[in-house]
């Protein structure tokens, strides 16, 4: 996944990371991710979701640099934070927001975000019962629909998705992998999925796995 620099969305340089008496995660780590789906791939408990946090700036890294479509998180860290979409899945900061005011949230200052794709991903994940549901009130899928939704419909340079299909019913499974396979044609952004599944129902522009050192 090392497309020319001029293609590139998000450029990771020398990154590194490893928690307290652990193997690294990740050791002077380069790369540069182009727009379409990459897959962030490793087993349970191998780093993933760390990974996408230090990408996301949630988490800061043990050395290294990142750049985010021009800007640099050292440098510009509003800006660089800005142009990443990025939900935890275990985060509990939208418990008492409804699913739109969720949403809302979320999009704000999403100058690119798509209100008739967000509409389209409601019907496809069958949300619209729930929209009017506080978020503690929804079952661990439907919360992840909601943020899938939001995050598909988003027009930040980079998505990133954490095991997106788990809590899913294999009906939304199927329309979460069309509308993934619609993006990466599209390859206007870079959506990096974490998964510890090979993924094949979704053409992929590269795959990384963990733990990522330099090549």
């Amino acid at each position: 996944m090392n497309p020319s620099a001029s293609a590139s969305i998000l450029v990771v340089d020398d990154l590194s990371f490893a928690y307290p008496g652990q193997p690294p995660i990740a050791s002077r780590w380069s790369a540069s991710i182009g727009a379409g789906v990459s897959l962030l791939y490793g087993d349970d408990g191998s780093g993933k979701s760390t990974i996408l946090r230090m990408l996301a700036a949630n988490q800061p890294a043990g050395g290294g640099r990142l750049t985010l479509a021009g800007a640099r998180l050292d440098a510009e860290p509003d800006v660089y934070k800005r142009k990443v979409f990025f939900v935890d899945p275990e985060t509990d900061a939208f418990d008492a927001v409804t699913a739109v005011e969720c949403a809302s949230t979320l999009k704000a200052g999403d100058a690119r975000f798509s209100e008739a794709s967000w509409q389209a991903l409601v019907d496809g994940f069958a949300l619209a019962p729930h929209l009017g549901k506080q978020m503690h009130m929804l079952s661990t899928g439907s919360r992840r629909k909601v943020w899938l939704a939001a995050a598909l419909a988003s027009g930040r340079p980079l998505t990133l998705l954490d095991e997106p299909t788990a809590a899913l019913d294999s009906a939304s499974i199927r329309f979460l992998w069309r509308a993934l396979a619609e993006i990466a044609e599209e390859r206007t952004r870079a959506i990096v999925i974490a998964s510890a599944a090979r993924i094949d129902s979704v053409p992929l522009s590269g795959s990384l796995e963990l733990p990522l050192r330099s090549t």
